[in-house]
């Protein structure tokens, strides 16, 4: 006579148990990715282009609907639209988020100084727009370090835009080569991004072809830096966990981008 072997209930619900486990991975990383594409996504900045405003190391909140939705706003920028949907312009002063136009997937991040048809020129290290200087104060010097411990001064201004907003700006000193240049005219559909330390900087002021961003298309901007979540030191690294403690800038921790 034969004996039936009733299955234990281990056994009988480990297929189900993962196929669970399968679906709530999946749905996870369903959320996370239509949270990094409509609402947030966090970024590491990885130059001193933006000095004093980003440091080396600061790592930042983007928000994602502030422009509204590009093709720039999907992971790998899939060519399956062209355009904005749901758009809104940026403001002046912004610190903003976008695709290099010239292989439109390298991440750039810089300030927005000019808005379409506007005539942007630098002279003598002060920015133009319109043809009007920038009202820029001057505070007392500052010490910026370079890499491997070098220090040197620099100058820094208050500039406020024309429309009020204030933000620190670096300088090192007159002749730098974008200190002074030509009339830049933004095209319609495009911007003109700087770099606050902007002797530091190849932004809009440099050309595609010489290593620069030049005007940026409005389907490249990615979203508007909103927050400094966490910062630490150039000394930490991810395998030196100590240093998660010792090379942390708690004061710029929760800081709001302006």
């Amino acid at each position: 006579m034969s004996t039936v072997t009733e299955p234990t209930a281990e056994r009988a619900h480990g297929p189900n148990e993962v196929v669970e486990i399968a679906k709530t991975i999946a749905y996870a990383l369903l959320i996370a990715l239509v949270l990094r594409v409509l609402l947030f996504q966090p970024f590491t900045i990885p130059s001193a282009s933006m000095e004093p405003t980003l440091l080396q190391g600061d790592y930042i909140i983007v928000s994602k609907y502030s422009y509204g939705y590009s093709r720039h706003s999907m992971p790998f920028s899939p060519p399956i639209f062209s355009g904005r949907i749901m758009s809104r312009a940026p403001s002046r002063g912004d610190v903003v988020v976008f695709k290099l136009p010239r292989d439109g997937h390298t991440d750039y991040i810089k300030r927005l100084v000019g808005m379409p048809g506007d005539r942007i020129q630098m002279k003598n290290g002060a920015l133009h727009i319109n043809g009007r200087a920038l009202a820029r104060q001057e505070l007392s010097p500052g010490i910026v370090t370079e890499s491997f411990g070098f220090t040197h001064p620099v100058e820094r201004f208050l500039e406020t835009n024309p429309e009020g907003r204030k933000y620190m700006t670096y300088d090192f000193g007159p002749d730098n080569p974008v200190d002074s240049t030509g009339v830049y005219v933004v095209p319609q559909g495009h911007y003109f991004m700087m770099g606050d330390n902007r002797d530091n900087s190849l932004d809009s002021r440099v050309s595609p072809e010489a290593g620069g961003v030049g005007f940026v298309p409005a389907e490249n901007l990615v979203g508007k830096a909103q927050i400094i979540l966490l910062s630490w030191d150039r000394g930490a690294s991810l395998f030196k966990p100590w240093t998660w403690f010792t090379e942390a800038r708690p004061s710029r921790f929760f800081n709001l981008l302006r």
